[in-house]
């Protein structure tokens, strides 16, 4: 359970986005010169996070989920959504009875009800999982929608006063968390304290040098 690279999860497709012609760290995804690499600390957490990521975040340098894996590697996988054709190692570790998986989404929307929890489930010595859907606010929406997979796993909304420091994406409004807050957000619930203290300087990081960055393109 590792950090994925870019280079190795996808073929490279065109990014015709302001900055495509930057040259970028194939691993952090920033502007070489505002690579942010030597500021990784990993560590370990008891806990997992898998990240459920829309195939079009994967090519995107503003994609936050990649610090997750940075921060918690031997804790983070990473699957890449499909409607109809899971990954089999997802459906597998879904039904793994050393897992109690459950999806971060909003209590807000209506129609599951009793599928929401309002703190993580912990039985029979399992191991928390938390699947954290990684893509725009609309795919997410439709990930959680149409995945028949994900329909019976518990549902957990995040809870908190934090206001999102991420500036690089238009969000509905403040409250709205990017990949890398929410993950912050459910460490500091499960009381891993310092994986939320190295995410949040990986991505205090990340903020600072991507905008810096941006001034040049």
């Amino acid at each position: 359970m590792s950090s994925i690279p870019f280079s190795s999860s996808h073929p490279r497709r065109p990014f015709n986005a302001k900055g495509s012609n930057v040259v970028r760290c194939e691993s952090c995804m920033l502007a070489k010169d505002y690579c942010i690499c030597a500021h990784r600390d990993p560590v370990w957490a008891n806990m997992e996070i898998w990240l459920l990521m829309h195939r079009e975040e994967a090519y995107k340098p503003t994609n936050t989920g990649r610090l997750i894996e940075d921060t918690i590697p031997e804790n983070s996988r990473r699957f890449y959504w499909h409607r109809t054709e899971p990954d089999p190692e997802f459906i597998a570790l879904l039904n793994d009875d050393r897992y109690q998986a459950h999806i971060i989404f909003p209590d807000d929307r209506g129609g599951y009800e009793e599928r929401v929890v309002h703190e993580p489930i912990c039985e029979n010595g399992k191991i928390p999982a938390f699947i954290i859907l990684d893509g725009s606010w609309r795919q997410a929406g439709r990930m959680f929608r149409l995945s028949r997979y994900l329909q019976k796993l518990p549902v957990l909304p995040i809870k908190t006063q934090r206001l999102s420091d991420y500036k690089l994406r238009k969000a509905p409004d403040e409250f709205h968390l990017c990949t890398a807050e929410v993950a912050m957000a459910l460490m500091e619930m499960m009381g891993e304290s310092q994986a939320a203290g190295s995410l949040q300087n990986l991505f205090s990081e990340f903020n600072f040098s991507y905008a810096k960055s941006r001034r040049n393109y």
